[in-house]
């Protein structure tokens, strides 16, 4: 079966270089795609943050990985299957993540900590509701907590 998406809008005006660290902090706008106006964003102010559906549109089909492998390339870290992190060399190259909503400006947003880049294709956004987080205790290995140490810190804190 095949599936066809396109995008509804893109990253503008944020970051060019896709390096692992250092999203806090970082603003961005996303523009919607001509066929959506306004109207679409109706409401959205009135929330926090956005969850976020993007394409990783720069890494090559060719690179993609459907194994396991180490995180960051880190010999001192676990092999780990492709579905058990967050690379962006997954099969249908997809990033989800969330973010700050700081305005609505007319047919665009402005967000914070949007780990993606300039022109990304953005495929999906979606309110974050406290709802939609985990329920219970979540747990996760110590080698995921070290990788994200630095992921949302500010870039002036290097």
């Amino acid at each position: 079966m095949d599936i066809t998406v396109a995008p509804i809008a893109h990253v503008r005006l944020g970051r060019t270089d896709p390096e692992d660290d250092f999203w806090g902090g970082a603003q961005c706008r996303i523009e919607l795609a001509e066929e959506y106006d306004a109207e679409s964003l109706s409401g959205l102010e009135d929330f926090s943050h956005l969850e976020i559906v993007y394409l990783f549109d720069r890494v090559d089909p060719g690179s993609v990985e459907t194994t396991a492998r180490h995180p960051r390339n880190r010999s001192d870290w676990p092999l780990v299957g492709i579905f058990g992190q967050r690379g962006k060399r997954r099969p249908n190259r997809l990033g989800v993540s969330r973010c700050a909503l700081i305005s609505v400006e007319h047919r665009a947003l402005v967000v914070e900590g949007l780990d993606a880049i300039d022109g990304t294709p953005i495929l999906d956004m979606k309110p974050w509701m406290r709802e939609f987080g985990p329920r219970g205790e979540v747990r996760q290995p110590e080698w995921a907590t070290e990788l994200m140490a630095d992921y949302y810190r500010p870039e002036s804190s290097r």
